[in-house]
């Protein structure tokens, strides 16, 4: 499938993203009294605006280029006073927090929840607010749709991290195993003889899968769709498909076959990276735009980093893809959306529709040693991403010749969405069928998927 037509598929996000956990207090406007019901904020009116910011644990350099982000939107608008909370989103915990109201007034969401939080209403309608940028027309519509309610009004804004999975591969692992890193594998079978040359010959886990808190079900998913098959047919749930039952057995000969998988079987999304990071995992499987996060938090050397193609087999096999919207609480006052609707635009969204914007953007990442260039899927069209590309071209610091296999070949596979309807829930009940593969030699993989599929369909059909 060709890129031009790929832009126009509908995308949805996963659970597991790095979005968010909870530090922020609720928002509140200085003058909420004042609230008039205009969209627009008066200059007089003061009005402090609690964000998301980074993961925990991010470095002082990625704080220090968001703190100058701020510093320079707030002399644009001196009337905002923004304040950032550090964020991961976390589906065991999110709709606790957001319940709680600990969450701040602007926060990160994957496209999967944003139906669930709109009939909840618990985000707000942002159409009018939206309306007044200039290019508030241009979103690709099947991005745009996920964050849309009943009434075609918009209540989450695609806002960063559109991406296709990938396989993720240390280049360094790779060279000490005797295998050629420009040479990534193309076939689950040469997945599994890398795996194995890799722990054999360096002592480090060859291939790596999450498997906990909703991220097991992720990548058995993202593993399902490589094969060809799904996980979800409208309002059924079919887990017991054949594709799937051969990504267990293939994670199974890895762990109890091959002896390829290392020693930590409960991994998450934050837990991964971190491993990855260090060494001491070959290859895994996550969303191409990870590589920010890995220098932001895990401090990974830019030389062993390698990304391409999942592999793909099968006339139905397609890429798992997703990305994070934004949203602003239900609780927020007026002012507070017009507020908010300024720094969507400020942080998310002006630098791919503004030149000056694209290359201030990135003159502050790079000043603070942040990665610049980062592949991702477009929000808007891909000619307009191909012309923020050129205009950040001369600051791009990410090793794109490492990522070839994959950005060479990404725009021609098909994406496809997650599953609609119930999908934490969904990648719950696998979640119990691949930490059983892993740490289980017996694990009877019929019978797991049996009782996941049994649970999920519950699910599907408490969710209407």
């Amino acid at each position: 499938m060709k890129f031009s037509r790929r832009t126009t598929m509908a995308f949805a996000v996963v659970g597991a993203l790095a979005l968010g956990s909870t530090l922020g207090a609720c928002s509140s406007s200085d003058n909420n009294s004042g609230d008039s019901g205009s969209t627009t904020l008066d200059p007089n009116t003061k009005v402090t605006l609690n964000v998301v910011g980074l993961l925990p644990g991010a470095k002082p350099e990625a704080q220090q280029a968001l703190a100058e982000e701020v510093a320079d939107f707030q002399k644009e608008n001196p009337n905002i006073t923004v304040k950032t909370h550090d964020y991961e989103w976390k589906a065991t915990t999110f709709a606790a927090d957001l319940a709680g109201g600990t969450l701040p007034t602007v926060f990160e969401i994957p496209f999967t929840d944003a139906k669930t939080l709109i009939a909840n209403q618990q985000i707000t309608d942002m159409q009018a607010y939206l309306a007044q940028l200039s290019y508030a027309s241009n979103f690709n519509k099947n991005l745009l749709q996920y964050g849309q309610g009943s009434d075609g009004h918009v209540y989450a804004i695609p806002a960063k991290s559109i991406y296709a999975v990938g396989l993720h591969y240390n280049r360094d692992l790779f060279t000490q195993a005797g295998l050629d890193p420009n040479k990534p594998p193309t076939t689950w079978d040469e997945v599994r003889t890398a795996a194995k040359a890799i722990a054999e010959k360096t002592g480090q886990a060859g291939f790596a899968q999450m498997s906990r808190d909703g991220t097991g079900g992720w990548q058995l998913t993202v593993d399902t769709y490589a094969r060809g098959g799904r996980v979800q047919d409208g309002k059924k749930a079919t887990l017991t498909n054949d594709a799937t039952k051969a990504s267990l057995q293939f994670l199974k000969d890895l762990r109890w076959s091959d002896n390829s998988m290392g020693a930590n079987f409960s991994y998450d999304w934050s837990g991964i990276n971190q491993a990855f990071a260090a060494g001491k995992i070959g290859m895994y499987t996550s969303g191409q735009d990870v590589y920010t996060s890995l220098v932001q938090t895990n401090n990974i050397n830019p030389k062993s980093y390698g990304l391409t193609m999942i592999p793909l087999s099968g006339g139905e096999s397609g890429v798992l893809g997703g990305g994070t919207m934004a949203a602003v609480s239900s609780k927020a006052s007026n002012n507070e959306k017009a507020a908010a609707v300024k720094w969507i635009d400020y942080h998310y969204l002006r630098k791919y529709t503004n030149e000056g914007a694209a290359k201030k953007n990135a003159e502050i990442q790079i000043a603070s040693k942040q990665p610049v260039g980062t592949p991702e899927l477009p929000i808007f069209s891909q000619s307009q991403y191909q012309q923020y590309q050129n205009w950040i071209k001369t600051y791009v610091n990410v090793p794109l010749d490492q990522m070839t296999t994959f950005t060479s070949k990404v725009f021609d596979a098909k994406l496809v969405n997650e599953p609609a309807i119930a999908t934490q829930d969904v990648y719950k009940a696998l979640d119990t069928a691949v930490q059983a593969v892993l740490t289980n030699k017996d694990a009877n993989i019929d019978q797991l998927l049996t009782e996941a599929n049994a649970k999920a369909q519950r699910a599907i059909d408490a969710a209407g």
